[in-house]
């Protein structure tokens, strides 16, 4: 299951699939209308000379006009986009070009074009004329006509997206989006039944107090997806409890630790090529994060976004501000949701010992970096500071609330050693006297 989710995954981010789903419906297309022109009666068409009054040459003429047109602009809508590409990597970073690739809008302009072309070569070689006995698919050359017209808008349409979505607050948006998206979907997350805290630490030492067999990796890569309940099922048929060693996004070496088995009575099953392969089949590894079931990846993006607008070459407040405004309400939907226990049980047992990010890696994920490259900013700092405030009014956790006193404090602390002014510093100590208040 998880090398065939990652697999779509791969064709839905790529930008052949769609294009030649819409080839193979063109060559249908032109086959189906040819095939209708071959057993209608054509006397009708004399009543339209405007529309289907055309010879032969003239059909050949009017769908060489088109093929040539078309596969002219599908040319220039491939660089177009592989230009966008490159800007938008190094202008932002190369962690977005994923949503690029996936954006359908892409998908189905690239495939309109290249679809047309072959549409008319299809119903081109199907023309008679002259001493070859005459034969003419009317229907298929008024829809191919009709096609051309359509591109018209389509291109338009195109130029007008590429435009809107190279822009800097609409990409941020866009991973905004999907990040909110992957929030919703994945916390709260059950595997088994999630031990409370007490409990859970009395099971953890149970746990600890087992003898571990490490279950290597088959492959290299970064960890896409678990079978989590696939997880549970294998350590209840062990009859006893999987621990894994690396989390979502988290990325594993061929040979490396993937997964460590014990059992709780009895002896160790032995690490045989059946074990490891059950264990690995778990687990959807690839070559790069995904955000599917990795929220902290969505976050990732969008400040890769603002640490290359901090950046000196750069040097874009506005963009990097737009940025922790969306980082801030990323982390303030997680500040009121439950995350998910490391520990699941069954039947009273640790059965998974799962990595799970904690809500204080998600506030790190989201602003460490950022502090550390505002580096005298003094509308970098404030933000930062608005940001942690209206995360703070989503959450009454007493320990959550520490974490965004902490990362308070390490703002107060930076903003005091970097910026020149007094005035400037004085700013950062209102505000930040003001969310203590």
């Amino acid at each position: 299951m998880n090398r065939l989710r990652a697999l779509w995954l791969n064709l839905d981010a790529s930008l052949w699939f769609i294009p030649t789903l819409m080839v193979a419906g063109a060559i249908l297309l032109a086959f189906a209308l040819v095939f209708i022109d071959l057993r209608i009666e054509h006397d009708w068409l004399e009543e339209y000379p405007l529309l289907f009054g055309a010879g032969s040459d003239g059909a050949r003429g009017v769908l060489t006009a088109i093929a040539g047109s078309m596969i002219t602009v599908a040319g220039l809508i491939f660089s177009l986009t592989l230009s966008t590409l490159a800007q938008v990597s190094s202008q932002y970073t190369p962690r977005v070009l994923r949503n690029f690739m996936s954006d359908r809008a892409n998908q189905m302009v690239l495939g309109f074009f290249v679809s047309i072309f072959v549409y008319c070569l299809i119903v081109l070689r199907t023309i008679r004329g002259g001493d070859e006995g005459s034969f003419i698919p009317s229907l298929a050359v008024l829809m191919g006509l009709v096609l051309a017209l359509v591109s018209i808008g389509v291109l338009i349409f195109f130029i007008h997206h590429i435009a809107n979505s190279i822009q800097a607050s609409n990409i941020v948006r866009n991973a905004t989006e999907e990040t909110e998206a992957a929030i919703k979907r994945l916390f709260p997350e059950q595997l088994g039944q999630e031990a409370d805290a007490d409990e859970a630490q009395k099971l953890l030492r149970q746990a600890g107090q087992l003898s571990w067999l490490t279950v290597p990796s088959r492959t290299n890569g970064y960890v896409q997806s678990v079978d989590e309940e696939g997880l549970l099922d294998l350590a209840r048929n062990l009859h006893g409890v999987i621990r894994m060693e690396h989390g979502i996004g988290g990325f594993v070496a061929r040979g490396a630790a993937l997964a460590s088995v014990a059992v709780y009575q009895g002896e160790a099953p032995a690490l045989d090529d059946k074990l490891t392969d059950q264990i690995n089949s778990r687990f959807g590894l690839g070559s790069q994060r995904t955000i599917e079931q990795d929220a902290g990846f969505g976050l990732r993006q969008i400040v890769d976004i603002a640490l290359k607008a901090l950046s000196p070459g750069v040097n874009d407040t506005t963009t990097a501000i737009i940025c922790i405004d969306h980082l801030g309400s990323l982390v303030a939907q997680l500040a009121d949701r439950q995350l998910a226990s490391p520990l699941r049980t069954n039947n009273n047992r640790v059965r998974v010992v799962a990595v799970r990010p904690s809500f204080e890696q998600f506030v790190t994920t989201a602003f460490d970096q950022i502090c550390v490259c505002a580096d005298g900013n003094v509308a970098i700092y404030l933000r930062l500071l608005t940001a942690l405030s209206v995360i703070g009014q989503r959450t009454n956790d007493p320990r959550r609330i520490l974490v965004l006193h902490q990362q308070r404090g390490l703002i107060g602390e930076a903003a005091e050693r970097t910026l020149h002014t007094e005035y400037e510093r004085t700013q950062v100590r209102e505000r930040l006297a003001l969310l203590e208040s």
